[in-house]
């Protein structure tokens, strides 16, 4: 986390989160993917009770269920695919791959990243650097192919690999450490995913989130992100399915 932009994981509902960011220059503040209202409004309340925007990266009810509570609440706005206009809240902001949104003076770049679902957005702040991912890639790990192929999903990775190496992953759930037995299942000789695992597993018994997690840590350890084609990725996550 930087002085121009605090990010903080809030856990809801079984096991995911919600992303909570503060632009430092000016106090705006956001939520991503909300879908449980009370601690979320502990939260903000804790933070100064405002709420500027809430951004959703795709329509499953697990990242938006408190979204139209939120902003009936405090007046924010709502962000999200305008391709998924019609199973979200309704949009106060409806953005398209390439388009930007300012919190404050921070830039969120928008991201097409199908996969997971047909619609799904990821949001870049470059004064993270962060990326808010939904269920398109955790750490280790990457969404089930719902609606989108698994070259969708390729596509999106490696669109994700291309960031900046310190870009923190803020992934929409805590799979963390199940998706390391599965990573070590397929790749048991890559030195850094063992050491990223046994720290995994060091920050579960703590009762630690493993989230956010650089970007080139999970090009070193994510089998997903690792894949060199679409036909491997595929493989991977029908055996993923499985596992």
């Amino acid at each position: 986390m930087t002085q121009q932009l605090s990010i903080r994981a809030i856990p809801i509902l079984s096991d995911n989160y919600a992303w909570f960011v503060h632009d430092g220059a000016t106090g705006a503040a956001a939520l991503i993917d909300p879908a449980e209202e009370a601690p979320l409004v502990t939260a903000i309340e804790a933070a100064g009770g405002r709420l500027d925007l809430i951004f959703l990266t795709h329509h499953h009810s697990d990242h938006i269920a408190a979204a139209a509570a939120l902003r009936a609440r405090y007046g924010a706005r709502i962000v999200g695919a305008a391709v998924d206009a019609y199973r979200l809240p309704a949009l106060d902001i409806a953005v398209h791959d390439g388009d930007v949104v300012h919190l404050g003076q921070a830039v969120a770049e928008v991201m097409a990243t199908p996969g997971h679902t047909s619609g799904e957005v990821s949001y870049y702040f470059p004064a993270g650097p962060a990326l808010f991912c939904g269920d398109t890639l955790f750490s280790m790990g990457c969404g089930r192919l719902f609606e989108g192929t698994a070259a969708d999903m390729f596509a999106s990775l490696r669109r994700i690999s291309a960031l900046p190496d310190d870009t923190l992953i803020c992934c929409g759930h805590e799979y963390t450490q199940s998706n390391a037995r599965f990573a070590l299942h397929v790749d048991p000789a890559n030195a850094a995913l063992r050491e990223r695992a046994a720290q995994v597993d060091d920050l579960r018994r703590r009762g630690q989130p493993t989230l956010p997690v650089r970007l080139v840590v999970e090009r070193a350890t994510n089998p997903f992100l690792r894949a060199p084609d679409v036909a491997t990725l595929a493989r991977l996550r029908k055996e993923k399915d499985r596992f």
